[in-house]
């Protein structure tokens, strides 16, 4: 962050891409396990993320400005992994297919009521709500982003079909048809997951669906690297599936289908990197060569992260009933459907009569 160090013949993700590739033979070491041993042993008092201070988390990362942002992501703000069908795809044809699987997955049928706890700047709400005629409430803790979705949703003229909310997940009642959950799992905190996890059981509507999408670990549970916790993600933790699936199966859910996106994550932020090195000299003096090298690093180190497979996308499907979603996955082949004009419709026929 400093500047002293100088890569030539190659550039930063070239570096940390070797640098990860190498960290699988340190984990194999004597001294990196019993290290990992001591640092799972604090873990949940370290991830003891208390509504304050979930917060002042999300506020450090997330309310920072818009020109930042806006400087890297896709038209519509996505700030999560895209789904590419090839790696020459652009970044807005890619986060595009990623909503309309969240859709599909959630089997939208007209007149719903979906929950969606901090999804970003409100861009899947409005699309969700216009794809599939549903009523959406979306749920934040960043007061900017919760700025920036109440404009949103009055130019695309859905106000009255989406409705954002200043509200932690703790302090959310009634019922809901559906819940999705994008990119907010990974600042739950160890410890709270039973908590987490028995709040969506108690808000899901009996027949309802959830989608959880969130970074895991696919080689175990390793605590969160000192400097992005410090610098980019206070508070922030991705777990390996044992854990957020043992805590979702002890809530009383049925988990319905697991599916794990490895590559897209690494494409995305490649992308990301990119545009906001392109972008930053037109960004405020206040986002300076410092802030530029730590955004870059932040970024690369991502990169290579799910490059070399320390870290993946899981998206979890859960329900209250198994029989609350198709018997087979059929129904996904008909995701693109959800970018028409005319309303998808799911199949009925797996729910169990009499």
């Amino acid at each position: 962050m400093d500047g002293p160090l100088t890569i030539e013949e190659c550039d930063l993700s070239d570096f940390l891409n070797i640098a990860v590739q190498n960290m699988y033979a340190l984990d194999r070491h004597w001294g990196q396990r019993l290290t990992k041993s001591i640092v799972q042993s604090v873990a949940r008092l370290i991830q003891k993320n208390t509504l304050r201070r979930s917060r002042e988390n999300v506020s450090h990362h997330y309310d920072l400005s818009k020109e930042l942002f806006e400087s890297f992501l896709d038209s519509d703000r996505q700030y999560s992994c895209a789904y590419f069908l090839d790696p020459g795809e652009d970044l807005e044809s890619a986060q595009e297919n990623k909503r309309r699987i969240i859709a599909a997955k959630l089997l939208l049928e007209h007149g719903q009521h979906v929950l969606d706890i901090g999804s970003g700047w409100g861009g899947l709400s409005i699309a969700l709500a216009q794809s599939a005629d549903v009523e959406v409430t979306r749920i934040t803790l960043s007061e900017e982003q919760h700025k920036v979705s109440v404009d949103r949703a009055m130019r695309a003229g859905v106000a009255d079909r989406v409705r954002f909310v200043l509200k932690d997940y703790r302090d959310v009642t009634g019922e809901f048809d559906r819940i999705v959950l994008v990119g907010m799992f990974e600042y739950v905190g160890l410890s709270h997951y039973p908590e987490f996890f028995n709040k969506c059981r108690e808000i899901l509507a009996e027949d309802g669906v959830a989608l959880l999408h969130t970074i895991g670990r696919p080689l175990g549970a390793v605590e969160t690297n000192a400097w992005i916790r410090k610098y980019i993600f206070p508070g922030g933790y991705t777990p390996p599936l044992s854990q957020s699936t043992a805590a979702l199966e002890q809530s009383g859910l049925f988990i319905t289908d697991i599916e794990i996106w490895r590559i897209h994550y690494a494409e995305t932020l490649k992308k990301w990197r990119q545009r906001f090195n392109q972008n930053h000299g037109s960004l405020p003096q206040s986002y300076d060569d410092r802030f530029a090298r730590m955004w870059n690093f932040y970024l690369a180190g991502f990169e290579a992260a799910f490059r070399q497979g320390y870290l993946a996308v899981h998206q979890i499907q859960f329900a209250r009933r198994q029989d609350a979603v198709p018997l087979t996955c059929d129904y996904l082949a008909d995701w693109h459907s959800y970018a028409d004009s005319e309303l998808y419709t799911p199949p009925h026929n797996w729910r169990q009569t009499g």
